[in-house]
């Protein structure tokens, strides 16, 4: 007879009455079992007598605040996995956040079937380290990433609130290059081996952007990218019987597609290392 499968446990912190009992209702129709607390004292308190899988932490709260409940946690033997839930999206807060090993941002107000799905993908997530902050002014953001799809998606999601304040297009066209060049980082570069960290730099300056992305592989040789679109520029579907020869998945598209919408992409003579410049005149 098969084991029956354990109900995951969820802390919901947060000084608002309101939205404690509605987090609460959600999650609880959502099959989890949910227990309160009111501010981060009190947090800390049920967390050290038995442990949760999931802490939903407001950021700032009377007492002690969402970010000394991360704090807190490093110093439990049995860490809980952090959704932070607040209504201060500013860059400072999210990368305050992230520092404290936060897993996962969430805006408030919160929408009932995004928190739900939120709440599950963390909870299936495998534990792997935690993102580093080395730097985290707004205008120079310096991260060390494991080599994970999850890291990555994480990574994405923090660094497209940084950008809120441009134009739409201009948001779009970052955030595509940003992830299509960090998950060739991760994927190719690191080959998904959580123990082997990717670099980012990040610099908002006056009159552009500036992401450098260095990965731990030995590199690559654009004449060697013969399944991808950017190697056959005469003809643009080549690539894809060289790929589906290969058993790879369809795509290939990646670079040529960031050249087009970033301003300036340089690779350093190994390509280990890739910097692209979006400008915002």
């Amino acid at each position: 007879m098969a084991p029956i499968a354990r109900t995951p446990s969820i802390l919901v912190v947060d000084d608002d009455r309101a939205t404690r009992l509605v987090t609460r209702t959600i999650l609880t129709k959502a099959g989890y079992r949910v227990r309160m607390a009111k501010d981060g004292t009190e947090a800390l308190k049920m967390q050290r007598g038995r442990p949760f899988d999931l802490i939903v932490l407001d950021m700032w709260m009377p007492r002690t605040d969402g970010l000394g409940v991360l704090d807190g946690l490093k110093r439990v033997k049995s860490r809980s996995k952090v959704i932070v839930m607040t209504s201060d999206d500013t860059p400072a807060t999210l990368l305050k956040a992230i520092r404290q090993h936060a897993h996962q941002y969430l805006q408030k107000p919160v929408e009932p079937a995004a928190l739900v799905s939120l709440v599950r993908e963390v909870l299936k997530s495998s534990s792997e380290p935690p993102i580093e902050v080395v730097s985290a002014r707004p205008d120079w953001v310096e991260l060390v990433v494991p080599c994970t799809r999850e890291a990555a998606d994480r990574l994405h999601g923090v660094m497209a609130r940084l950008e809120t304040d441009l134009p739409e297009n201009v948001r779009e066209s970052v955030s595509y290059a940003f992830r299509e060049l960090l998950m060739n980082a991760v994927e190719w570069g690191g080959k998904l081996d959580p123990k082997r960290k990717v670099r980012i730099s990040y610099i908002r300056a006056k009159r552009l952007l500036l992401y450098r992305i260095a990965d731990p592989g030995s590199g690559f040789q654009m004449d060697g990218l013969d399944h991808a679109a950017i190697s056959h520029p005469d003809s643009p579907i080549e690539h894809m019987e060289v790929r589906e020869s290969k058993g790879l998945r369809p795509g290939g598209f990646g670079i040529l597609m960031v050249r087009a919408k970033v301003d300036e992409l340089i690779y350093n003579e190994k390509q280990n290392e890739v910097v692209f410049i979006k400008y915002l005149d």
